[in-house]
């Protein structure tokens, strides 16, 4: 509920502080007294956009600030979800600049006008007479039934099926969307798959091929270097392995006379040891060269092969290669076995689709059971407010279509007078008596659920003292639930009210000003009475006004 509401240098509002209570609170004012300018900032609470010809000094910040108590209204998931910090007792900011720009705070904390709109909606309700599209949606019709059927926790069951349903709908049609790209795909990939497994690639031969070619190529001349290699090792009378077993057998006999020679000795003999491998290896390599023309053409081969196709995928070397087959071969598997895990995602559409329809049916069984006890009560109340032959017809037929809200299509005609025929209501009804329909359905809802404060800005307009004082009657049974606000003019509603407000002009230092005042009980009587009978109030007009307040 609305506790406080304080607005700053908006329109012709100055300063206005005022706290509210629970129950029926009524606002009154002559017209053009600045009820609309009321309206227009708690507006801005709730999310509207707003402009600098909203300043009433345009030097000077707008500041608009109310407090609500939002404990009875389960909004925590609301707040978590929005990233709002909770608070039982919330407050809300709206902050218009003299530059244009607009802020808006919950609890001090920054939030964007979408956000803002979200939270608003969940706590308070505008309704005017011309405000009445919200009867006229199926959504909103839903939202009655589901209330007096109690669908809710079946609606919340259903909604997280519907979204699971959803989701594996798509899933399944990017899989069939995949499956005809794949499959024009296939035969291609398969033609390049099967060119990189025949190649046989293994990583890090390309090196290797490299290097033999390089050898099967130049085989002569390798074989020539290694020979006189070979021979300037082995030689016996001038070869470098005889000449230096000749000087490590000098410096052995000296190596005794001092740590230089025998330094020199060890070095020596190291030498030796290297170079008497490096001639057995010669000797071996010598032994295993041959030319062999075919071998050769095979590496050539191969390495051409190989090129190609680094030149084809634009790869640098094998490896790449290999990663290429493998994302190939992951490619054309899936393909190939498209069929089994569309097959298998049909299967799990036609199980949600089951569970779908089982909590459907249960939704829209409650539903029909309710529908005569909704006929009946809003039939009840508009008789009270002077429709004595307005009737409901309202029909469930349920449908193979899964909608946001169950399976069901509803028909929610309505028939003013009689001799008429039954049509939907932004045809049957007027606009007084949407307005009167919607109180009527306001009014059931309020033994239901937990609405948010509702504020009702003049829809008794054109309505007789005898059915006025019916609607203040339904207002007043709703504010024992719930939060209830009634700009009026009429003083049979005005009477009804646990608080009266009054809304004013006046002009300070030749300006003039929007004010909101609270009447106390004699304020109250000349308020009513000036209501009945005009500024000039007469003793019968206030001896109505004392019976009316009591």
């Amino acid at each position: 509920m609305l506790t406080s509401l304080s607005i700053k240098n908006y329109a012709l509002i100055d300063n206005l502080q005022v706290d509210f209570n629970n129950g029926l609170s009524i606002i009154t004012g002559e017209t053009g007294a600045g009820k609309s300018i009321l309206l227009g900032g708690l507006s801005l609470i709730l999310g509207k956009r707003a402009d600098l010809s909203s300043l009433k000094d345009t030097t000077q910040k707008c500041v608009i600030e109310a407090v609500f108590d939002v404990s009875n209204y389960n909004l925590k998931t609301l707040f978590e979800a929005e990233d709002f910090d909770y608070e039982a007792q919330t407050i809300i900011r709206r902050e218009i600049l003299p530059s244009g720009k607009s802020r808006a705070f919950v609890n001090d904390s920054p939030v964007n006008l979408n956000s803002l709109q979200l939270l608003g909606e969940r706590l308070i309700d505008i309704h005017s007479q011309h405000q009445t599209l919200q009867l006229i949606s199926n959504d909103f019709q839903f939202q009655v039934i589901d209330a007096l059927a109690n669908n809710n926790e079946l609606l919340q069951s259903y909604a997280l099926e519907l979204k699971a349903y959803k989701k594996l709908q798509k899933e399944l049609q990017e899989l069939l969307n995949f499956q005809d790209e794949a499959i024009k795909e296939h035969d291609y990939n398969t033609f390049l798959l099967n060119e990189l497994v025949e190649a046989n690639l293994i990583e890090g031969e390309q090196q290797a091929l490299e290097e033999e070619y390089e050898t099967l190529n130049n085989i002569e001349g390798i074989k020539e270097k290694l020979s006189v290699s070979y021979q300037l090792l082995s030689d016996e009378q001038i070869g470098i392995l005889t000449s230096l077993t000749t000087i490590k057998n000098n410096l052995k006999n000296i190596a005794a006379f001092s740590s230089k020679y025998e330094d020199l000795f060890n070095r020596v003999n190291s030498s030796l040891i290297d170079l008497d491998d490096v001639f057995n290896e010669i000797d071996v390599l010598q032994d295993g060269l041959e030319a062999d023309p075919s071998r050769l053409e095979e590496v050539d081969s191969k390495l051409k092969i190989l090129h190609n196709l680094m030149q084809k995928h634009i790869a640098s070397d094998v490896s790449e290669l290999i990663k290429i087959k493998n994302e190939l071969d992951d490619k054309v598997a899936v393909t190939e076995s498209l069929d089994k895990t569309i097959a298998k995602k049909q299967s799990e559409i036609e199980t949600k689709t089951n569970q779908l329809k089982i909590i459907s049916r249960k939704i829209s069984k409650k539903r029909s059971e309710v529908v005569p006890q909704l006929k009946e009560q809003l039939e009840t109340i508009l008789v009270n407010l002077g429709m004595p032959n307005a009737q409901f017809k309202i029909e469930i037929l349920f449908c193979e279509q899964f909608f946001a809200s169950g399976q069901d299509e509803l028909s929610f005609l309505f028939l003013a007078n009689k001799g008429g025929s039954f049509n939907e209501l932004k045809k049957a009804a007027s606009g007084g008596e949407l307005s009167r329909i919607m109180l009527a359905i306001k009014s059931v809802l309020s033994n239901y659920i937990q609405l948010p404060t509702i504020m009702f800005d003049e829809i008794d307009t054109g309505v007789s003292g005898e059915i006025s004082n019916k609607m203040g009657d339904i207002m007043l049974q709703m504010s024992k639930t719930m939060q209830v606000f009634s700009i009026t003019h009429l003083p049979q509603i005005a009477a009804k009210g646990h608080s009266h407000f009054k809304v004013f002009k006046e002009d300070v230092n030749e300006v003039t000003q929007t004010n909101l005042v609270r009447l106390n009980h004699d304020e109250r009587i000349v308020e009513i009475a000036q209501m009945l009978g005009g500024v000039e109030m007469s003793s019968s007009a206030i001896a109505h006004a004392k019976e009316l307040l009591n």
